[in-house]
């Protein structure tokens, strides 16, 4: 996936959320908003790299989950 440079800096300053529903062991994933367009994800165990999924994507993932 393509991700804008000027994202990619900005991503150093993201400020990151857990899900409503962890489980509290720091095993899940953690998101960003405030990207138009954009969702970065990443591991909240190894919150290195990130990606930057189009917000379609997510809304996708986000559905298959839920059913």
């Amino acid at each position: 996936m393509h991700t804008e440079p000027s994202q990619a800096r900005d991503l150093a300053h993201a400020t990151w959320r857990k899900p409503l529903r962890s489980a509290g062991n720091g095993e899940c994933v953690e998101v960003a908003d405030g990207y138009p367009g954009a969702i970065p994800v990443r591991d909240s165990k190894n919150p290195g790299p990130a990606l930057v999924l189009p917000t379609h994507a997510w809304s996708t993932f986000i559905d298959h989950l839920k059913h």
